[in-house]
């Protein structure tokens, strides 16, 4: 392989001194440093005690597309180009994929500078089973697209891995709670390899309380993989159907999800719900 011209190097996702001897080497010699944040890469060699000689630029999703032919001409002449992220890796959530792709396709050498993993760190510490998960990234801001979203993995046999926000973290654990049920086990982790760092664990359900108090700093989520004992019968499910129902989703669709995800008869669940919608005291019509 031709030597390496672009460098996706891994960020600190909080403590500094994760910074990798890779990641300083390449701070000090880039000709360009390609950063979704200028100022953070600017703090974060400042914090290494690392004077930046190379030009510094701005990498982000808005612009990424713009950037890439730049970088590729660049990077073919010769220069050396340092790709980072404001922490963790590039392309995971982060600006890179399209200069990948690009690069790969014009022939352009590129290598990895592995480091930090907000995903990762969360999975080891977080208690759930590591052997088999999948990360889902960020989960849409609106509840409708979001419990969509929540309904199609909840038959998930892998464990989960999610980013969000402070702001919607209560949300979303309501949400997770509903689509997965509540006593699904998850472990919210905040401030990873900072000074506040904190792991909870517990049912989803009792998360879901706990960060209705408010949470602060960056956070992911880990959420255990379905339970094959989470079946359970029509009659029982049928109330669960309808409040998805009144939540935006199709009662057809929510029942096809909770019959995939108990292991039931879509039809016996369906016919269960309308059952139970004609009873006193259901007053509201679920969108079918």
């Amino acid at each position: 392989m031709s030597e390496p011209r672009i460098f996706l190097a891994a960020t600190p996702i909080g403590d500094p001194s994760d910074a990798t001897p890779g990641l300083v080497d390449l701070l000090t010699r880039a000709d360009l440093i390609a950063a979704e944040d200028t100022r953070k890469v600017k703090a974060l060699a400042t914090r290494l005690g690392i004077r930046l000689t190379a030009q510094v630029q701005a990498f982000h999703d808005h612009n990424e597309a713009a950037q890439v032919t730049q970088l590729l001409e660049r990077a073919t002449a010769g220069q050396t180009i340092l790709v980072v992220s404001d922490a963790g890796m590039p392309t995971v959530s982060d600006p890179g994929f399209r200069l990948v792709r690009a690069a790969h396709e014009a022939g352009v050498p590129l290598t990895v500078i592995p480091g930090p993993s907000a995903v990762l760190t969360a999975l080891a510490i977080s208690g759930i089973p590591t052997d088999r998960f999948c990360f889902e990234g960020f989960l849409p801001r609106k509840t409708g697209e979001r419990i969509r979203a929540l309904t199609k993995l909840a038959a998930e046999e892998r464990t989960l891995v999610f980013f969000e926000s402070p702001r919607r973290l209560a949300d979303t654990l309501a949400d997770m709670a509903k689509a997965f049920g509540e006593h699904r086990e998850a472990a919210v982790c905040r401030e990873l390899t900072k000074v506040h760092e904190e792991v909870r664990r517990g049912p989803l359900g009792e998360l879901a309380d706990w960060a209705r108090e408010g949470v602060r700093g960056e956070i992911t989520l880990v959420v255990a993989p379905r339970d094959h004992g989470e079946d359970g019968d029509p009659g029982e499910l049928a109330a669960e159907a309808l409040e998805l129902a009144r939540r935006g989703l199709r009662l057809k669709d929510a029942c096809s999800y909770l019959a995939q995800k108990h292991s039931l008869s879509t039809r016996e669940l369906y016919q269960a719900a309308l059952a139970a919608k004609e009873e006193p005291g259901e007053s509201e019509s679920p969108k079918r």
